[in-house]
């Protein structure tokens, strides 16, 4: 029974593509390996780090209009001593946790708001912004990005002695 079944699925197989079992088997193995013949595009493997993808978020989600400043309390005055460091640059990612796969990608954000703008309107862009800016620059596919607020920066917060003063005269 065996050996009738065999020949049966080889005519079955040469009969629908017109090419004998060996032929499609060399032509599979071959359009999965990379060579000389091969397209440049598909030599070799790409990988992304996971700050590649922090960096682009970050900036991406600092771009809207409302969002004041991101990370949590502790993240954020370290951010800021670090900011006021001669030859000091800003953290870029604070505030931002990625987990990266070979194809996707999921983004969480903490963010403090300015007083007086809609949170949820300002999540929602920045999870649009996130995800269109990850999409285009590093080709992965974002599968979630978390928003959470931790923080509504008040306009009076800027100037922490003017309200002493105010009291003082």
């Amino acid at each position: 029974m065996t050996t009738q079944t065999a020949p049966a699925a080889k005519e079955l197989s040469t009969q629908q593509t017109g090419r004998s079992p060996q032929a499609q088997a060399t032509t599979a193995v071959s359009g999965g390996t990379a060579g000389a013949d091969q397209p440049a595009a598909n030599r070799g493997r790409t990988s992304i780090a996971d700050v590649v993808v922090v960096k682009v978020a970050g900036i991406a989600a600092r771009e809207i209009p409302g969002v004041y400043d991101m990370g949590g309390g502790l993240s954020r005055t370290i951010g800021a001593v670090r900011d006021r460091v001669p030859g000091g640059r800003p953290n870029v990612g604070r505030g931002v946790k990625v987990e990266v796969g070979e194809r996707q990608t999921a983004i969480d954000l903490d963010l403090v708001v300015e007083y007086g703008v809609s949170v949820m309107d300002v999540a929602q862009d920045v999870r649009e912004n996130v995800i269109s800016a990850v999409e285009r620059i590093t080709g992965l596919e974002v599968v979630e990005v978390n928003v959470t607020v931790n923080d509504v920066h008040l306009p009076d917060e800027d100037e922490p002695g003017t309200t002493a003063e105010a009291r003082v005269e």
